[in-house]
């Protein structure tokens, strides 16, 4: 017969009593993992409850609720007048207790047991803790949202005696009134000419890329995007196996001469672009060239894929239309969302094309996404018809013009030696070139020892060029000057 095993049990089992899972849980899914390990392994008797709680420092009934849910499970089983014992279930070759040890049993694997395909990408960017100073990407200050008047939306559409329709499955596309809304706000203010069936919601800008790149790209396909371009973005296309091609960004934009000429050589499937600004230099691609564009994807039937990811904010002037506007072929795949415009949190894009293209990749999306956020699209619907997301980016958009103007003062005033930049007349980002002598890595450590948060995958430092990219929507004007100052400080001492 076997006897009680012979373990320091407080070594297998570790009480904390702060968390909200039940002390009698603990104990209980400890001891699972124990027999899961083959710590404790078949056959083996537990200590009785009495031992096991003076042990542990709990009382009886701890164990006693503990060793009920073991047997519950079907872990243990209680043999009457004679203890309780570890089922005969585990594999056969768990003859012999293994070492015992605390990290063992508490540590999750460091590696997977099996080869899988890894991917040559770039890691994800790490996401700022949100404490201190940040230089981000060009994101919007989400403090100037009009959150009482979204809580009111939100609390509404809950409130409503129809509220059961947001909370189940619907349209794979999307909420069918925030695509209605949507197509005619896109019509007003960027000169589209769509309704609901040209429109697919999305996650964000990165979902509709991706969604559009899996459809559209196989592999060896040649993709053309600027020098520079947006680096998720080629991380789509890489993923699907296309071929990416650089072309030169100047003032006026992407160089359409180039594109022609690599036309007339290769058969070019994609273009992908950010005309309204570039990312990330801010440029925005002149009329002329978009309409020179549009002529050579009809005549040689390469896709335009239009991340206009910072349309709604344009300081000089109006904003130029995008090119699906004057697409009458049907070649543009123009893509937006409001994570940009309204706050990041905002998972709330769309992909806009004709109907047909809409129509798979709406069976596409499905695979990895049923639908989207049918409450927040509803919510987002009510604001669009409300005016209220338009009065918001009307005054936000005064608000990031003061700053852009403080910024590059501030830039100017304390570093015009060592930086050079163009005012951009758009987004939320200056795009910053230096002093080739200077280390932008060694810069970004010393900012943040001082609290200031300018991550790497700002910094560009090639043999040709030393550029940061630096957003400044997301701070006040008193910020910009602390943060500038620091930056002035991080670039003495680098």
């Amino acid at each position: 017969m076997s006897s009680p095993v012979k373990i320091p049990f407080k070594t297998v089992i570790a009480i904390d009593r702060g968390l909200d899972r039940p002390v009698y849980l603990q104990v209980a899914h400890q001891v699972i993992n124990a027999i899961q390990r083959g710590v404790l392994v078949a056959g083996i008797q537990l200590p009785g409850t009495r031992s096991l709680a003076d042990e542990l420092e709990v009382h009886r009934k701890t164990i006693i609720a503990a060793y009920d849910e073991l047997d519950a499970q079907g872990w243990t089983e209680i043999r009457p007048n004679k203890g309780t014992f570890v089922r005969q279930n585990t594999p056969e070759d768990s003859t012999a207790l293994k070492e015992y040890d605390q990290g063992f049993l508490t540590s999750y694997p460091a590696q997977t047991g099996y080869s899988f395909r890894q991917s040559m990408l770039l890691d994800a960017a790490n996401v700022h803790s949100g404490t201190g100073l940040e230089f981000n990407d060009g994101l919007p200050d989400i403090r100037l949202l009009p959150l009482d008047r979204l809580s009111k939306v939100y609390g509404g559409i809950l409130k409503s005696k129809t509220n059961y329709r947001h909370f189940g499955y619907s349209h794979v596309e999307g909420n069918e009134f925030f695509r209605e809304t949507l197509a005619a706000y896109l019509n007003n203010t960027r000169g589209l000419h769509i309704n609901k069936s040209n429109v697919l919601t999305t996650r964000g800008i990165h979902m509709s890329i991706y969604l559009a790149s899996s459809m559209l790209i196989a592999p060896g396909d040649h993709v053309i995007v600027g020098d520079l371009s947006y680096y998720l973005a080629n991380m789509c296309f890489q993923q699907c196996g296309g071929k990416i091609i650089s072309v030169p960004v100047d003032a006026e934009g992407i160089s359409v001469e180039a594109i022609r000429e690599l036309c007339k050589k290769k058969k070019i499937r994609l273009l992908y672009l950010t005309p309204h600004h570039h990312y990330p230099t801010t440029v925005t691609l002149s009329a002329e060239r978009r309409m020179e564009l549009l002529q050579l994807a009809s005549t040689y039937g390469f896709i335009i894929l239009e991340d206009d990811y910072d349309y709604d904010f344009h300081y000089n002037g109006n904003s130029v239309l995008p090119l699906a506007s004057a697409d009458t072929d049907g070649m543009v795949v123009y893509i937006g969302s409001f994570c940009k415009s309204l706050a990041p949190g905002f998972r709330s894009g769309y992909l806009v094309a004709p109907e047909n293209l809409i129509r798979e990749m709406a069976k596409f999306r499905r695979l990895v996404d049923r639908q989207g956020d049918m409450l927040m699209e509803q919510a987002l619907a009510e604001l669009l018809e409300e005016k209220e997301i338009q009065r918001h980016l009307k005054k936000a958009v005064k608000i990031y013009q003061e700053r852009r103007d403080t910024f590059t003062g501030l830039l100017q005033q304390h570093l015009g030696e060592e930086v050079s930049f163009i005012s951009p007349p758009g987004g939320l980002s200056v795009w910053t070139k230096w002093n080739p002598k200077l280390n932008l890595m060694r810069i970004s450590k010393n900012c943040l020892k001082r609290n200031l948060y300018l991550p790497q995958e700002l910094l560009y430092q090639t043999d040709s060029f030393t550029a940061m990219r630096l957003g400044f929507g997301n701070l006040t004007t008193a910020e910009l000057e602390e943060a500038v100052q620091v930056l002035q400080l991080a670039v003495r001492e680098s």
